[in-house]
């Protein structure tokens, strides 16, 4: 589950810094932003209430993943956030946002964890977005991710899980790496910067590899190298000691003891 944290704290670095190096250092000013943050929100209400839903329930349940967002922000309000969402987040009575940015993509890698089935993955997945990514670009980027979580932790290889993706999203992900690395630029718009994200695990060996693939895209490090990582961590199931070591002190208490007590739950079980 601390895939996608660690993911987002390695890339916060290179989000200003932009690297299109393989072999970049790991820098010692990387911190956990945004991403981490609402990763522990979600954590945090799927805690609070892990009842499956129908699709007649995607309101109500998009309040209850609203209300943490709002929360979590309280605590981190400096973490990166933009402009668009902190306004959100400060105003209780704002009305649902449309973004298409990347944002509801990266936090939903909880929710590929905490169901037995791809299809309450997806209503999920959906419901989290709606109150701040209410745009069927973010939708269909958040659920093609949390589908990856499922899949990839429910035992699917690459090619089913690349499969699935192309056919049920029309994502087309079967272009190499070193080719969209060529002009790929900070673009945090969902249609651009998922699909490459997804394409740097595919392209992976191992943990480490899908976060330096995603990095040295040169575009969005954190929020992409979060999603890599994430998809990582559930298909290979084991982080090296040596990103665990350099990243664990850079987390806050707030999000890694929520992290902790959603892994102990349904990372263990069901990987």
């Amino acid at each position: 589950m601390f895939g996608a944290i660690y993911g987002d704290i390695i890339g916060s670095y290179y989000e200003v810094h932009c690297t299109k190096d393989y072999n970049f250092e790991f820098n010692k000013d990387s911190f956990f932003t945004d991403d981490s943050v609402l990763i522990a929100a979600v954590c945090k209400a799927i805690l609070n209430n892990p009842t499956e839903i129908s699709k007649w329930a995607l309101r109500a349940r998009a309040k209850e993943y609203a209300s943490q967002y709002r929360q979590y922000y309280s605590y981190h309000p400096h973490a990166g956030f933009g402009n668009m969402f902190a306004a959100w987040a400060k105003d209780p009575y704002a009305r649902n946002e449309h973004s298409y940015a990347n944002g509801a993509s990266m936090r939903v890698i909880p929710i590929g964890y905490a169901y037995d089935s791809l299809e309450q993955t997806l209503l999920q997945a959906k419901a989290s977005c709606l109150s701040t990514h209410n745009h069927r670009e973010a939708i269909v980027g958040a659920r093609a991710v949390a589908a990856s979580i499922f899949l990839a932790r429910s035992g699917a290889d690459k090619e089913q899980i690349k499969a699935y993706l192309e056919k049920t999203f029309k994502y087309k992900l079967s272009t190499p790496l070193s080719s969209i690395k060529e002009t790929h630029v900070f673009d945090s718009r969902t249609s651009y910067s998922v699909p490459p994200a997804i394409i740097a695990f595919l392209e992976s060996t191992d943990y480490e590899s899908a976060i330096r693939n995603a990095i040295s895209l040169g575009g969005d490090a954190d929020t992409q190298a979060c999603i890599a990582g994430g998809i990582a961590e559930a298909y290979y199931k084991e982080i090296p000691e040596h990103i665990k070591r350099f990243c664990d002190s850079r987390i806050d208490f707030s999000i890694k003891s929520v992290v902790k007590e959603f892994a102990k739950q349904y990372c263990t079980e069901k990987s």
